[in-house]
């Protein structure tokens, strides 16, 4: 067996150091050992400062507790000079990674754009393989990484907050459309009840076969999350939310096309120098595929 395979084999023993390993070598670029995987994941996403990954803490306790493994690949923001990043999101979801139920993987974004790397896919498969019931890919929460999740996750969850004046503007950034279920943390402040009617107006409006529900919950308090947990494993991905992920996916596909092009460099080098035009440098990457 190659390195790759003779980690996976040791992974699905339950060896946290292997599986470390290996899901290293899929994010450096190498093959994953698990050619035809069909892993399932959560990904949770919503505004920076809303309360993420303390929720996810809560949810994984209520795992826990029923005996149920769960996997974290959390994403953080890289720095666009070092390319690190702070692990911000490990750091709030430590208590709930001493459990052996519980593996939690922090990733740095490296400047992809969205936010979010092709070898999530092969990630999540991994941890499948390896008898990981619950996969979670938690986002960096901003921008573009907000939409760019579904290409990765077969179920949305957006997690927004009472204490934001723009709670209305994850509508316009399309993330409402492709959510299959958006809570409201920090139910016990006095403005949530008014943001959670503010988000069932937004959804009310659109357009669409059906409207994901909306549940209040408190990270803080724990209130709500085990009724967030039960509606998850019942949640069905609509039809029109299945071809707006399909499209993300496929824009996923060409970006990761693009950065692994061998032409890159010698294509930014020449748009520089002004010998070619932006049409002629897409059409080069192009006859490469």
């Amino acid at each position: 067996m190659n390195k790759s395979e003779d980690l996976l084999e040791n992974a699905r023993t339950g060896n946290r150091r292997s599986l470390s390993k290996l899901l290293t070598l899929v994010e450096e670029g190498h093959n994953s050992p698990v050619q035809h995987g069909s892993g399932s994941s959560l990904g949770i996403t919503g505004p920076p400062g809303v309360g993420k990954s303390s929720l996810i803490g809560k949810m994984i306790d209520v795992w826990v507790e029923r005996g149920e493994s769960v996997a974290v690949l959390a994403v953080d923001p890289s720095s666009p000079r070092s390319g690190g990043a702070l692990l911000g999101d490990r750091m709030r979801m430590v208590n709930a990674d001493s459990s052996d139920l519980v593996f939690i993987r922090s990733l740095a974004t490296r400047n992809h754009p969205g936010g979010l790397m092709d070898c999530l896919t092969p990630m999540v498969d991994i941890l499948s393989e390896c008898g990981w019931k619950n996969i979670i890919i938690e986002t960096v929460g901003a921008g573009q990484s907000e939409i760019r999740v579904v290409a990765f996750a077969d179920r949305i969850l957006l997690v927004d907050g009472p204490d934001r004046g723009d709670i209305i503007q994850a509508e316009k950034a399309g993330i409402m459309e492709l959510a299959d279920l958006i809570v409201i943390n920090k139910s016990d402040l006095p403005e949530a009840e008014r943001a959670a009617k503010a988000v069932k107006s937004a959804l009310s409006v659109g357009e669409g076969d059906t409207t994901p529900d909306v549940l209040m919950v408190s990270a803080h308090s724990g209130q709500g999350v085990e009724d967030l947990v039960n509606q998850l494993e019942t949640v069905i991905t609509s039809t029109d939310r299945e071809r707006l992920r399909v499209r993300e996916r496929l824009i996923s596909a060409w970006d990761s096309t693009l950065l692994n092009s061998t032409k890159l460099d010698t294509t930014l080098q020449a748009l520089e120098k002004g010998s070619i035009t932006l049409q002629e440098a897409v059409d080069k990457i192009r006859e490469e595929g």
